[in-house]
């Protein structure tokens, strides 16, 4: 067996002091604390008349806003857009609602975006742990939703995720999201069971999938809300694993990337699907003939499948799946999953600029 004894608890540790095992695995309890605080928040009056919505946010503060985009997108709410770099679109003014998600308070893209909303009269909401975002929202008159959290930006996602939701329901860009909800933390409960870390390998299907991405380059395609999951394995196997990861989407790589699965060495990669029920039929079918073609070219894949009746649901589950196999991909590779020290150090560099 290569790399790590994943069932040994002192490779937990040894490479994990910080604790980031048990921040992931307490993800349902997060869920499920943020939304009983996040169903007593209120908002002013004229923020439910808004006419579209601008969520900000970077890296592990803007998966909340492309889930609620895509649930949006789903229940037929009114326009989203996601904003992930310094500048709003031209078309914000009075009547769009902006929402900015930075853990810290201090990312200088969504304050940069953040400071233009405010110049343009929109309106506007803050969630965050404090910082310089809630000092601006707090003089300019918004709400700030502030939550406390000792963790990485990346796994407070449950505290992000559940008060763009309730904000959701208030200004009539979701439906009631109650039963969503519950059924997502018992899921993640039951999959915590299934795949935490005191399930053992040979009947964890997680670690198993740790395990066989060791050494390859992970392709994770999804499609509808899935398409967030996928973006979220990415990026968790980036900063959890440090390694290099790739989302597609479906059937979007259908029309491109299909052509290029041959070249160059195809050795290295391994595609995982995540799929779930409620997608079109179209896709589904797509799936399959997708993983036909990528096995023509040498290409090994497999399908992870997501439980789930809700979007909500579906897509937390399948984000909890995959937080877990990058963990564990991590302590394969030897190496501590917290720290992202590339991130940090290019930050120290353009605060001196």
């Amino acid at each position: 067996m290569s790399g790590a004894d994943l069932d040994d608890r002192e490779t937990v540790e040894r490479l994990d002091p910080e604790g980031l095992l048990a921040r992931i695995e307490a993800l349902p309890e997060q869920c499920e604390e943020a939304w009983q605080r996040a169903r007593s928040l209120e908002l002013p009056a004229a923020h439910a008349g808004a006419s579209d919505i601008v969520l900000l946010g970077m890296g592990g503060s803007a998966i909340s806003g492309d889930i609620v985009r895509s649930l949006s997108a789903a229940s037929g709410g009114k326009p989203v857009a996601l904003v992930r770099g310094y500048d709003l679109p031209a078309s914000v003014g009075e009547r769009t609602l902006v929402i900015a998600c930075s853990h810290s308070g201090n990312t200088e893209e969504t304050l940069s975006a953040y400071g233009q909303a405010i110049a343009a009269g929109a309106m506007t909401a803050v969630i965050t742990t404090g910082g310089r975002i809630a000092e601006l929202a707090s003089d300019a008159g918004a709400p700030v939703f502030a939550y406390e959290y000792e963790g990485e930006p990346r796994s407070s996602l449950g505290h992000q995720l559940m008060t763009l939701v309730a904000l959701g329901e208030r200004i009539g860009l979701l439906e009631s999201q109650q039963a969503a909800v519950a059924e997502a933390t018992a899921l993640m409960r039951e999959q915590r069971a299934r795949l935490g870390y005191s399930a053992r390998e040979t009947q964890n299907e997680a670690k198993q999938l740790a395990r066989r991405l060791r050494g390859r380059l992970p392709i994770v395609v999804g499609a509808g809300v899935l398409t967030e999951a996928a973006y979220r394995w990415k990026t968790q196997f980036n900063e959890n694993s440090k390694c290099w990861a790739i989302a597609e989407q479906l059937p979007e790589l259908d029309h491109n990337s299909i052509v290029g699965f041959g070249l160059p060495d195809v050795s290295a990669l391994h595609a995982v699907f995540l799929r779930s029920g409620g997608l079109h039929p179209r896709v589904l079918l797509r799936y399959d003939a997708t993983a036909d073609a990528l096995e023509d070219a040498g290409v090994s894949c497999e399908v992870v499948d997501t439980p789930g009746e809700s979007a909500l649901a579906r897509v937390l589950a399948a984000v909890f799946h995959g937080d877990l196999v990058s963990y564990y991909l991590a302590l394969l590779y030897g190496i501590s999953p917290s720290p992202v020290a590339p991130i940090d150090k290019l930050k120290a560099r353009l605060a001196e600029s």
